[in-house]
């Protein structure tokens, strides 16, 4: 069945979607779930609300139906989306929710810790100097370097 696909002259090998090439042969929601910014859960809800099949590949798609996708998706404020399901909610500036994808989404993370760190919170802090952000324990895991083991003094020689 895939090799019919594939001899469509229709199927599209590379899809270009958020400044991201997919492969045509990926399924839909995991095509999706490829784009930095969109996991699973909202890309079993992208497909669900243009009423596509789950079981389509990418490549299937015709052009009007990646371009109604490529343009719900490059914009920041999805409409219909639950907001638990954003990953840029209450932004500090507007106030509004947003769903950032790729590089938008990299640089607005970084722009928070900055702000984080200017502010001097706690959580700015912790970024700048490297330890545990989210409340993890430190005393035994995440170290980096040399192996923290018991250091034993040297026996000299001489001494009993």
């Amino acid at each position: 069945m895939a090799e019919d696909n594939k001899t469509d002259e229709n199927f599209q090998y590379i899809v270009r979607i958020a400044n991201k090439d997919i492969r045509g042969e990926r399924r839909i929601q995991l095509a999706l779930a490829d784009i930095k910014g969109i996991g699973i859960r909202q890309a079993k809800i992208l497909v669900n609300r243009f009423q596509i099949d789950q079981n389509k590949r990418i490549g299937e798609l015709s052009e009007d139906e990646i371009l109604k996708i490529k343009e719900y998706v490059e914009n920041k404020e999805y409409s219909n989306m639950p907001l638990w399901l954003l990953n840029h909610r209450n932004d500090v500036t507007t106030g509004k929710n947003f769903n950032l994808l790729s590089n938008d989404l990299v640089l607005q993370i970084n722009d928070d810790i900055n702000l984080m760190k200017k502010m001097r919170s706690y959580r700015g802090i912790r970024h700048e100097h490297g330890h545990k952000v989210r409340g993890q324990k430190t005393r035994s895991n995440g170290r980096r370097g040399l192996s923290m083991g018991v250091v034993r003094k040297r026996e000299e020689a001489g001494k009993k």
